[in-house]
């Protein structure tokens, strides 16, 4: 019987942010719009991760605004965005009522499917945000974070998949932000889920294509039943990327799993996306080393993002001949402290750390804040139990967290409203200002003098008045 393989494009959000640093503006995104919606994909991932910082700091676009306009363009596809569970778009725990108000304002001002996630795969960590998910009438796709280690075993990720759908998630999406999912694992492991999921409850495949086994994970998983699968137009496709759309749907053309995708629709949005790449090379924000394989995420179980990160750091120090050394004290680390998935935030806690233990010469000699607090539970319940006597020199006799960690926030989003009262223009600034507190005034402040005209130089010369 024949069985539709659904995609979801990642063009305007991953794809650039994980290749372009989310550079990519409102802009170069509105000529093809329409063309897109028009392409029969599950979804258009749009908005989240770290577009609405990126909006804030660097674009100097307000992010509601740009989710309204994709919204009006987009009348056939529903929009997708990422969400980091109680951390919001930010990093660290937000109180429950604004997380609630952040998911009620996304929906009302567009996004269709929110894709949870949190970094620890705690599952305490996402009720809230899935259940408003719910009640304002979203698709609620609960994101597992794979990793491997010990404890994070097949049946480990299956019986996740079955708690998140006895959560209330409508899609379980299997989210493998460092590729480090092998072909032959995906296949076993998706067969697993299917055994013990509703039938109408969809799995979601993400991948990236660092490591090269990209599309190979996607067409195994194709095989094992994935309802949908993650892809990005080629010209921000492949490498630190989601794997190219074009050839997959050449690839499943014509079998039982035909996406219906016509590829010749595809072309001229292709070569849209190609100016783009272009125009993001030349700003210096896309650099052709994202699209070679690299090997290092299969060994050290780096990801992309993160490896970038590690080369600055050690940059700054003068210390880039450190970068192996590094890279082989990451796996200690994380084992230290319980086998975390290596994604936003425990994979900057986890690299820095890796990164002071190198240069200090002993480990944990200097510990950052984020480091303990992932030690005392404060992003909560970490996959294995830390190495206790780490434990013991850093956090001491301080408690340990045990509980949910956002039940020790009392309600925020009344304070929110009073410290930001005088730059409010719409409900949805309090929001931003909640999660970006002053990236967020600058910006307010940039909008300020530009629909003022007061100072012509504020609103014109945005790098200068407000540098990154």
């Amino acid at each position: 019987m024949a069985r539709k393989v659904l995609i979801t494009e990642t063009i305007l959000r991953d794809a650039h942010q994980s290749q372009a640093a989310t550079r990519m503006k409102l802009e170069q995104m509105l000529p093809v719009l329409d063309q897109l919606d028009d392409i029969g994909y599950y979804s258009l991932e749009a908005w989240g991760g770290a577009t609405f910082d990126s909006c804030l700091r660097f674009l100097n676009e307000d992010p509601w605004e740009r989710l309204r306009i994709l919204k009006s363009h987009l009348k056939k596809t529903p929009i997708q965005m990422l969400l980091r569970g109680q951390n919001l778009l930010g990093y660290k725990h937000y109180s429950d009522d604004v997380v609630d108000e952040f998911v009620r304002l996304s929906i009302k001002n567009g996004v269709s499917i929110i894709r949870v996630f949190d970094a620890l795969n705690d599952v305490r960590n996402l009720e809230t945000a899935m259940k408003a998910i719910k009640k304002y009438g979203g698709v609620c796709e609960a994101a597992i974070c794979y990793t491997t280690s010990p404890v994070h075993t097949n049946e480990y990720f299956i019986k996740l998949a079955k708690t998140l759908e006895d959560m209330g998630a409508d899609n379980i999406c299997l989210k493998d932000m460092a590729n480090l999912l092998l072909p032959y694992t995906v296949y076993e492991l998706i067969k697993g889920m299917k055994k013990v999921l509703k039938p109408e409850t969809k799995i979601h495949l993400h991948t990236h294509n660092t490591s090269g086994t990209g599309d190979m994970v996607n067409l195994k998983a194709i095989e094992a039943g994935c309802d949908i699968i993650d892809c990005a137009l080629s010209p921000l496709g492949n490498g630190t990327s989601q794997p190219a759309t074009e050839p997959m749907v050449a690839t499943l053309q014509g079998t039982e799993y035909d996406t219906g995708i016509d590829i010749n629709k595809l072309l001229p949005i292709t070569q849209h996306f190609r100016k783009v790449a272009d125009e993001l090379k030349e700003s210096g924000v896309l650099s052709d080393k994202v699209l070679k394989v690299d090997i290092n995420t299969l060994v050290y179980q780096v990801p992309g993002g993160m490896l970038s990160n590690l080369i600055n750091q050690l940059k700054q120090q003068n210390k880039s001949d450190k970068l192996m050394e590094v890279l082989a004290e990451v796996p200690n680390v994380r084992k230290d402290c319980g086998y975390p998935p290596l994604v936003t935030p425990s994979s900057q806690i986890v690299g820095t750390q890796a990164v002071l233990n190198v240069l200090m010469g002993e480990r944990y000699k200097m510990v950052t804040k984020e480091f303990k607090g992932l030690l005392r539970g404060e992003y909560g319940k970490l996959p294995a139990e830390p190495n206790q006597e780490v434990v013991k020199k850093i956090v001491g006799d301080e408690p340990i967290i045990t509980h949910r960690p956002a039940d020790d926030i009392a309600p925020e989003l009344e304070k929110y409203k009073q410290e930001c009262a005088e730059y409010v223009q719409q409900e949805e600034d309090v929001l931003s200002y909640a999660v970006f507190n002053q990236v967020a005034i600058n910006f307010f402040k940039y909008r300020q003098a530009q629909q003022t005209g007061v100072d012509k130089d504020l609103a014109s010369n945005k790098d200068r008045v407000y540098p990154a």
